[in-house]
């Protein structure tokens, strides 16, 4: 839920700051009707930097990995004593 409320007030403060730029005209109407688009393909960016961050984060876990060999061999039997073809490993 706190997530969801920062992205809510980030969102807020940057249309405020938008909105602000078009009624103050500091910056030309032409650039500043692209300012949305920057920031679609910023959060686009940015986005796909965390998730290449949790990418390269991510935990290794090797005795969860013993774990799930011995359960898929466990499957591998009883699904051969049923009389399914599992593969020939």
């Amino acid at each position: 839920m706190k997530h969801i409320v920062k992205i809510l007030s980030l969102l807020v403060a940057i249309s405020a700051f938008w909105i602000g730029l078009l009624q103050a005209a500091v910056v030309p109407r032409t650039h500043t009707w692209l300012l949305p688009i920057y920031f679609v393909v910023s959060l686009g960016c940015y986005g796909l930097l965390m998730v290449g961050i949790g990418l390269m984060q991510f935990p290794t876990c090797p005795q969860e990995a013993v774990l799930l060999q011995k359960d898929i061999a466990e499957a591998k039997d009883f699904f051969k004593h049923k009389g399914v073809d599992v593969g020939s490993d």
